[in-house]
């Protein structure tokens, strides 16, 4: 391996140690997510669900997705 190669590897992994090492060491505090994340994933289902819920049965849209019944054929002309 070339020198310069060996000594950018090295670097790399030393700046990965130290950064594992800091991170070991530090003391985890919660954050925001940490605190109201799990309230506020519940709090987006809660009105996701019920804004498609007053769209799906409130506003009167047709579901009938089948031609059938619905498109007529043209007359054949010969």
């Amino acid at each position: 391996m070339f020198p310069v190669a060996r000594a950018a590897l090295n670097l790399t992994a030393r700046g990965i140690r130290q950064t594992a090492v800091r991170q070991a060491h530090r003391k985890h505090e919660p954050d925001f997510h940490d605190k109201h994340g799990n309230l506020v994933l519940i709090g987006g289902a809660v009105v996701f669900t019920s804004v498609w819920g007053y769209v799906l049965t409130q506003l009167g849209i047709e579901w009938g997705l089948s031609p059938v019944g619905r498109v007529t054929p043209k007359e054949w002309r010969q």
